[in-house]
């Protein structure tokens, strides 16, 4: 870290406790309004209290008096973004065998240093779909208390599955050792109590997994996880609590399984039929679907301690779920916005946003599933998401047109999250 930005992440936590009470007044060069495609130029962006309190021309919208003056005339300012699916206490080169030497405790403390520079490469809001012994619950705590610098979080807490399954046992290990995940649970009321403990922990959201997946051991990726009736009573358990449920779910029959059960969102959702799709539009179900994360581990993941047997997964899956991110778009589904990062570094997020254009999504259309889609996922839908008056002021700047170069998002230059500046140019 330079010693300037040293400077800036000092300041940062100095100013927290008085930042939301400051006045702010941002001037923009251009101000991409997400809803309509519209780029406004010329505005300017009040801040108060955290929230944005008003949005004009610069010409109608004049400076108050004591306000901090933000200049960002030279940029394009939009939404902060979100991403539906990481795992901030993960690093990209612990796969594998390699996952057993970090502990609880060092997977709290990569959290911290992850979700920093999440928060610094755009991402003011995200969804931490799994995590070991509640280590995500601390990082929202201490990041919403001021405590450390991060995004907004969702968090889920460790994810409940079938023994053996992808998301919440144990694989790794022989027998002798007797490891089992803390997220097992097989039967309606064995998930019941699963789900429970997980909200007692104050979690979010529920994870789930209906499928195997690429990055576990023994695991077939198409093969289903859970009955129906079981994740049915996941799902209605979750929801009596007023939770969220994302289902990790590869393969055909476990992503329908899991669409019937009622889960909010379908992570990976990699060979989807058009059963798949007629359910998706019937459930107003969210397909996250993380199109970039395989040039990763087949591009690097072997150096990253990706095991053989998981490589060879990902070459059966790679390909068919961009077929499917494709028919999906085609077919009028909701597509969110989610990566997988933890898989591969944190703060390449965005690099997702240019695939979802390769494979046939607008640049404005890839934006919405990162701001509009998610907020809705996230039930903040009237808090981020726009720039609007009453929203949090979550704001990103780059120096181009997203709409003409999506990959500007990569290079983020510019980061306000409820009206605190983490990144400056």
């Amino acid at each position: 870290m330079t010693h300037a930005r040293l400077i800036l992440a000092a300041g940062i936590l100095l100013a927290l406790s008085s930042a939301a009470a400051e006045t702010v007044y941002i001037e923009t060069g251009y101000l991409l309004d997400v809803d309509s495609g519209e780029r406004r130029a010329d505005q300017a962006i009040l801040v108060e209290d955290g929230r944005i309190i008003e949005i004009g021309p610069i010409g109608e919208l004049p400076r108050p008096e004591g306000a901090r003056h933000v200049d960002l005339s030279a940029l394009t300012v939009l939404p902060g973004l979100s991403d539906a699916h990481v795992h901030l206490t993960s690093n990209h080169d612990q796969h594998g065998f390699r996952g057993l030497a970090a502990s609880i405790p060092r997977q709290a403390l990569t959290g911290a240093g992850n979700a920093r520079i999440t928060l610094e490469s755009g991402f003011t809001t995200v969804r931490n779909v799994g995590a070991p012994g509640f280590t995500d619950v601390a990082l929202r705590d201490a990041i919403a208390d001021g405590e450390i610098p991060g995004p907004r979080l969702i968090v889920s807490g460790p994810p409940v599955g079938i023994t053996g399954g992808h998301c919440a046992d144990n694989n790794l290990l022989p027998p002798h050792f007797n490891a089992v995940g803390e997220g097992v649970a097989d039967g309606p009321w064995a998930v019941r109590q699963a789900v429970r403990r997980n909200v007692k922990y104050d979690v979010d959201m529920i994870k789930t997994c209906s499928t195997g997946g690429v990055l576990s051991r023994g695991t077939q990726v198409g093969a289903p996880q859970y009955t129906l009736e079981e994740l049915e009573a996941l799902v209605d358990e979750a929801h009596m609590h007023g939770r969220t449920v994302a289902s990790h779910a590869h393969g055909t029959l476990g992503i329908n399984n899991a669409i019937r059960a009622g889960v909010d969102s379908v992570e990976h959702a990699s060979f989807l039929d058009e059963e798949s799709l007629r359910l998706a539009r019937e459930h107003g179900t969210i397909l996250v679907m993380d199109i970039y994360v395989t040039e990763f581990i087949l591009g690097v993941g072997e150096d990253a301690g990706i095991l053989p047997e998981s490589l060879e997964k990902e070459r059966q899956t790679g390909t068919r779920q961009r077929e499917s991110f494709n028919r999906a778009l085609e077919a009028g589904v909701t597509l969110g916005f989610g990566t997988d990062a933890g898989v591969f570094p944190h703060g390449d997020n965005a690099k997702q946003l240019s695939r979802m254009v390769e494979f046939g999504m607008s640049p404005l259309q890839a934006i919405q599933s990162a701001t509009l889609v998610n907020a809705r996922l996230f039930g903040l839908q009237e808090e981020i998401g726009r720039i609007a008056p009453g929203y949090r002021a979550d704001l990103i700047a780059v120096a181009d047109n997203p709409l003409e170069d999506i990959t500007t998002l990569e290079r983020v230059v510019f980061v306000m999250k409820d009206g605190v500046i983490y990144l400056a140019p």
